[in-house]
């Protein structure tokens, strides 16, 4: 069915449209009020269409579109969509994933702040994302030192108390006589209050609380409330004062550079400057300002816990009507959201504004620098080895293992002299053998078997079957995820393993790619033909990356390495039982402590364990050869 076909079958409803290429990759996500028109909007004439529009429209392929029942759903649904794909002509935050957040663990019994790299519906209170880790961690030590909280994962498991209770970090819930429930949730109440922002209802609370204690002789206990109070103001001391007329808001500002933009985000709580963060906003070339500022609100606010109730902008955001329906559902109150034209509010968007374009002007600094610096390292690499082209894309591989036990390979890739992760790989070798020689050639020839079966499978027109993960020969799944080759292969060891890397891919015919061993202790390179070892001068940039490309790849391998080895230490006879799992392995274990007290256990006994029934008791016995009377 043709273009033309598609956008003819459109409804004229809302919902999300997503633009596939000829490989059924989704390479843009988008919302409309009504499909049919928006769509239609792309196909007319071009004269109104920006360059990035029209390469992206040259590359459609398929339409494909979901209904949903308001444009407040379907934008909800475009922002998890690009979460999901994160196709290539959005604008989109990047890396959020890896921003950490502050968990306060509501649901548990006695709740606690732990650190977590994402959001779940679990009655649990977030705050971030921290998009430096640094100020996630100043804030959390700030918070144990102000609110004596538990930091253990599992209270019932301490008989005694821990060190941390010692120097009064800790209320102690893990006491057999804790009678300080009260204090406790009071210490919740504080933390969240204070990590919102409310430090003044914070200060009120414990004062009144200091006086209480003050007035039934309680002096120990007071003096321990006035100095928490203190700390508390201390900290809020240092908190700029915006505005009396202002209680809680973001101001948001971006500033641009080539494709990137750096939003930055300024927090307001009860009319003081509580903190700011910076995001980097990927894909936002040829984008209006308020076009950023609006896919920044949509997916900024989809993974944060809390909606102020203003927020305003440097620029008009289109669409705003439906963003702050949605903000305002997820308040569960109403949200202002407006671009301030006078005041103290202009103001304090004009200096969020300024900072945004100080940062940006630092990136770009910074990115000038890591340039050249990485241009340069390339081009040693390029003359010391002699290779024909710039080594843009690297690759290496490194073997990890005890003693032929869980043996592994990593590949890492790196793309311009940085890190390329979506493109890592690892490999659990299929015969496990003390054989560093051999293992580095299954790796080798199990990487470019695969990438040799994606390019004929894009030579043959089965583009799309790769794309959609159909199986294809030998039962194995292919896509595109190693029809890439490098410019510059790398194996991490000595002559002996660049042989057998150089003998499989000869078989495989792809002995062509410049190959070089890097061994661990000298850092000298050596190459098939070549009898003398190459040696990069010290400190040059070129040595420098090889270091961290061959760092990288171990630190792939050997984690790896430890969770295949934990998961085979922990195993036992119980793991090859039917039906026993791992809750029924972890209640087996605790009511009897060890194998040896199952085996020695009667059926009955095992069947009264919580979860498991007669015939599962059965098996396990029979698993663990134990009498069965």
């Amino acid at each position: 069915m043709d273009l033309g076909e598609q956008i003819r079958l459109l409804p004229e409803r809302p919902g999300c449209y997503l633009y596939k290429d000829s490989s059924g990759r989704i390479i843009y996500v988008g919302k409309a009020r009504n499909l049919k028109n928006r769509v239609r909007q792309y196909f007319q004439s071009s004269r109104n269409l920006t360059a990035k529009v029209l390469a992206m429209v040259s590359q459609i392929a398929e339409i494909e579109h979901i209904v949903t029942d308001t444009e407040t759903e379907a934008l909800v649904l475009e922002s998890n969509l690009i979460k999901k794909h994160k196709p290539k002509y959005n604008i989109r935050l990047r890396d959020d994933k890896h921003y950490p957040y502050l968990r306060l663990t509501l649901t548990e019994q006695w709740p606690r702040l732990v650190v977590t790299r994402s959001m779940k519906k679990d009655g649990s209170r977030y705050f971030g994302p921290f998009t430096s880790s640094q100020a996630m961690w100043e804030t959390m030590k700030l918070a144990r030192r102000l609110f004596p909280l538990r930091t253990c994962n599992d209270p019932s498991r301490h008989p005694r108390a821990c060190l941390q209770y010692h120097i009064g970090r800790c209320l102690g819930p893990c006491l057999p006589d804790f009678d300080r429930h009260a204090a406790y949730a009071d210490a919740v109440r504080d933390l969240q209050a204070f990590l919102e922002g409310r430090t003044q209802e914070v200060v009120a609370r414990i004062r009144a609380r200091m006086e209480q204690a003050a007035e039934n002789l309680e002096f120990e206990r007071a003096a321990e409330l006035r100095d928490q109070m203190r700390a508390i103001e201390k900290v809020t001391e240092k908190q700029k004062i915006i505005g009396h007329e202002m209680e809680d808001l973001d101001a948001i500002a971006y500033a641009r550079l080539y494709d990137e933009a750096c939003v930055q985000v300024f927090f307001v709580r009860q009319g003081k400057l509580v903190g700011r963060d910076q995001f980097i906003m990927a894909g936002a070339d040829e984008m209006e300002g308020g076009e950023i500022l609006a896919a920044f609100i949509q997916q900024h606010y989809a993974q944060t816990d809390f909606v102020p109730r203003e927020i305003l902008v440097s620029e008009e955001v289109p669409e705003a009507g439906v963003l702050v329906e949605w903000l305002s559902s997820k308040r569960g109150a109403r949200v202002v959201l407006r671009r301030p034209q006078r005041g103290e509010k202009r103001a304090l968007v004009e200096m969020v504004s300024q900072n945004a374009q100080e940062a940006m002007a630092e990136r770009r600094q910074q990115r000038e620098l890591e340039l050249a610096a990485t241009e340069g390292a390339l081009m040693e690499l390029q003359q010391a080895l002699g290779l024909p082209r710039l080594p843009h894309r690297i690759e290496c591989f490194d073997i990890s293992h005890v003693q032929g036990s869980e043996v592994v390979a990593s590949m890492v890739v790196f793309e311009g002299g940085r890190p390329k992760k979506e493109d890592y790989r690892r490999f659990k070798m299929k015969v496990d053998q003390n054989n560093d020689f051999a293992n580095m050639a299954e790796a080798v020839t199990r990487r470019f078997r695969r990438g040799l079966a994606e390019r004929a499978a894009r030579v043959e027109g089965r583009v799309k079957d790769l794309a959609e993960g159909r199986v294809a020969e030998e039962g194995v799944e292919y896509g595109e995820k190693f029809a890439e080759f490098p410019d510059l292969l790398i194996i991490d060891g000595g002559k002996g393993q660049l042989a057998y890397a150089r003998a499989a891919m000869r078989e495989l015919g792809v002995d062509h790619i410049p190959t070089f061993g890097l061994a661990k202790e000298e850092e000298l390179l050596c190459a098939e033909d070549r009898p003398d070892w190459i040696e990069l001068p010290r400190g040059s940039q070129g040595l420098f990356l090889l270091q961290r490309i061959r760092d990288e790849a171990h630190r792939f391998a050997i984690t790896y390495h430890r969770k295949l080895h934990r998961k085979a230490t922990t195993r036992s006879r119980l793991d090859d039982v039917p039906g026993i799992g791992p809750k029924r392995k972890k209640a087996l274990l605790q009511h009897f402590g060890s194998l040896k007290a199952i085996r020695a256990a009667s059926v009955e006994e095992v069947a009264a364990v919580p979860g498991l029934n007669r015939e599962l008791a059965e098996r396990v016995k029979e698993a663990l050869g134990g009498a069965s009377q």
